[in-house]
C-alpha cells in the first residue's frame, strides 16, 4: 500500500541522510543563571510532570515516529519497552495506515502492549481529520489504546509530499467537538514549523489545553520529501531547498504560545536534544519536551539499551542543570532567572513578546 511504502521510505531517509533544520532552534540564545549559593541539595531536586493527564517520571516524550511497517513496528516495540521503564511518554506515527489497511494494526498498538502504564499518544493528521471527522480521529485511539490523541498540522509537508493533501478547511468544528470530548487529553501538534502566537490563539478558541510546538531546528520534514521528490519529479524537487528552513524557531514558539495565551500548556520539541535545552525550554515556558530522531538514531545503534541511555543522560543533565539554576521542581524551574540574546531576542523583542518574559525575573 502507499501509505506503508511511504512510511518505510520516511525512516530510511531519516536514518541515512541530513534531514536537520538548517536553522538552530534557537536554545543557544537562552542561558539560565547560576546561582551560586542557594541552599539546595541535589536529591531534593524532582523532575515529574502531570501531562495530557498521566504522571512522568521526567518532562520527556518520545515525540511521534512511525507505524505501519514491519521495521516500524520493531522501532515502536522497543521504544515503548524504553518509555515504560523509564517513566515518560510516547507518541506514534500517524495512524492512518492501520486506518486504511487492518492488518497493520499491531504495528501501533503493540506500543500499549509494551507501555501498559505510562503516557501513550496516538497520532492523526489535521488533513485527514477535516476529510473525515472526529470519529474518525477518536478511531485511531481506540486502534492504540491511546491515553490522548495528538491532531498533527503539517502544513508544509502536506504541500511537497506527492501524496500531500492541503484541504485543512473545517477541521476546527472537529478539534472544538474533540476538545469537548477529550479535554486535556487533546493536543495539536506541528511537525518541524512551529506555532506562532497567532496559531496558539485559535488553537485554544477551539477549546484545545495543549499544543505540541514542534518548532523549526530539529528534523525539516520539507528535507524529507525533497530526498523522496529527488525520484519522484514532485513540487520539492522544482522548489529546491528554498523552503527547508520555513517556519518559527521552537525557543520562539515556546514563548509565543504560551504568552499569546490565556492558559494553553505547550510541550516543547524540535532541536531538544539533551536535558540542558529541555531546561531552557521548560524555562521559557514549557510544561514538558519532546525528541524524535535522537530517540530513533539511538534505537538504531543500539536497540532499547542505547536508547535508555539517552534517557539517563537527558535526565542527568536536567537534573544538575536545575541544581545550577536552584529550582527544586519543574514548577521552580518556569520561572527561573534567565538572559535571552542574539536572533531569539530580537524575534521576541519585534514580536512584543521579550519584556513580558522576562518581567520579574530581573534583580531589582
Amino acid at each position: 500500500m502507499a501509505t506503508e511504502s511511504r512510511k518505510a521510505e520516511h525512516i530510511r531517509i531519516a536514518l541515512e541522510k541530513d534531514v536537520s533544520s538548517r536553522v538552530s532552534a534557537g536554545f543557544e540564545d537562552v542561558e539560565l543563571i547560576h546561582n551560586a549559593v542557594c541552599e539546595i541539595d541535589l536529591s531534593d531536586v524532582e523532575t515529574s510532570v502531570t501531562v495530557m493527564g498521566k504522571r512522568l517520571r521526567l518532562p520527556l516524550i518520545i515525540e511521534a515516529l512511525t507505524g505501519g511497517t514491519k521495521e516500524a513496528k520493531r522501532i515502536n516495540m522497543g521504544l515503548a519497552e524504553v518509555a515504560e521503564a523509564e517513566g515518560i511518554g510516547i507518541g506514534v506515527g500517524s495512524v492512518r495506515a492501520a486506518m486504511e489497511d487492518p492488518s497493520l494494526v499491531d504495528t501501533y498498538s503493540v506500543v500499549r502492549e509494551r507501555a501498559p502504564g505510562t503516557l501513550v499518544i496516538s497520532n492523526i493528521g489535521a488533513a485527514q481529520v477535516a476529510k473525515h471527522g472526529s470519529e474518525y480521529a477518536l478511531k485511531t485511539m481506540e486502534i492504540v489504546g491511546a491515553d490522548a490523541l495528538a491532531i498533527h498540522f503539517n502544513k508544509l509537508q502536506e504541500l511537497v509530499m506527492p501524496e500531500g493533501e492541503t484541504c485543512f478547511k473545517g477541521v476546527g468544528n472537529h478539534v472544538a467537538e474533540l476538545s469537548w470530548r477529550l479535554g486535556e487529553r487533546l493536543c495539536l501538534k506541528e511537525t518541524g514549523a512551529g506555532f506562532s502566537g497567532e496559531a496558539a490563539r485559535l488553537a485554544e478558541s477551539w477549546g484545545v489545553k495543549w499544543v505540541d510546538v514542534a518548532g523549526v531546528g530539529g528534523t525539516s520534514w520539507y528535507a524529507v520529501e525533497y530526498y523522496r521528490s529527488r525520484r519522484s519529479g514532485s513540487k520539492a524537487s522544482l522548489l529546491g531547498k528554498a523552503l527547508w528552513d520555513w517556519g518559527v524557531p521552537t525557543a520562539v514558539s515556546i514563548v509565543e504560545s504560551k504568552m499569546s495565551t490565556r492558559s494553553l500548556r505547550v510541550i516543547a520539541s524540535g532541536g531538544v536534544r539533551t536535558g540542558v535545552d529541555a531546561a531552557k525550554a521548560i524555562a521559557l515556558g514549557a510544561s514538558c519536551t519532546g525528541m524524535a530522531m535522537p530517540f530513533l538514531v539511538s534505537f538504531s545503534k543500539g536497540g532499547v539499551e542505547e536508547a535508555r541511555r539517552l534517557v539517563k543522560s537527558f535526565e542527568l543533565a536536567l537534573k544538575f542543570t536545575m541544581f545550577l539554576a536552584g529550582a527544586r521542581s519543574i514548577e521552580e524551574l518556569s520561572s527561573a532567572p534567565l538572559v535571552v540574546r542574539g536572533r531569539t531576542a530580537e524575534w521576541l523583542e519585534q514580536r512584543g513578546l521579550l519584556a513580558r518574559l522576562l518581567n520579574g525575573r530581573r534583580i531589582v
